[in-house]
C-alpha cells in the first residue's frame, strides 16, 4: 500500500517538474541561476529535463498502478537517483559548491533513493 503512495507521489513530482522544464526551460533554468546559451540550450533542456522527467513519472505511475512494474520502477529510481547523488558528490569534491537553491534537488533525490531502496527490500522475498 505505501509503495504505491510513494511511486504515486513521485510520479506527480515528476511529471509536474517535467511539464515545466518542457513548456519553459529557460525559465525554469533560470529560477535556479543556471545560465542557458546558444541555440541548442533550450532544446536540450526540454529533452533532458522535460522528457526524461515525464518518462520517469510514466514509469513510476505504471509501479504504482500495476505490480509487474513495481520492482522496476523502484530499480529505475534507485539507479537514477543514485547517479544524481555520485555526481552531486563527485561535483562538491570538484568544486565550486552550489547554491542554496539546490538543497530541494539534492533533499529530494535522498528521499527517493532512500524511499526506493527500503520499498525494493521490503518487497523482495528473503
Amino acid at each position: 500500500m505505501y509503495v504505491k503512495l510513494f511511486l504515486g507521489l513521485v510520479a506527480a513530482l515528476f511529471a509536474l517538474f517535467g511539464a515545466v522544464a518542457l513548456a519553459n526551460p529557460i525559465g525554469m533554468a533560470a529560477s535556479l541561476g543556471v545560465e542557458v546559451g546558444g541555440p541548442n540550450g533550450a532544446y536540450e533542456l526540454r529533452g533532458i529535463y522535460g522528457g526524461v522527467s515525464l518518462a520517469a513519472a510514466v514509469l513510476c505511475a505504471g509501479g504504482a498502478l500495476r505490480p509487474s512494474l513495481r520492482a522496476p520502477a523502484l530499480w529505475f529510481l534507485i539507479i537514477y537517483m543514485g547517479g544524481y547523488i555520485f555526481a552531486r558528490g563527485a561535483a562538491l569534491l570538484l568544486g565550486p559548491a552550489p547554491t542554496s537553491d539546490y538543497i530541494g534537488f539534492i533533499a529530494f533525490e535522498g528521499v527517493v533513493l532512500a524511499g526506493a531502496i527500503l520499498f525494493l527490500r521490503a518487497s523482495t522475498p528473503r
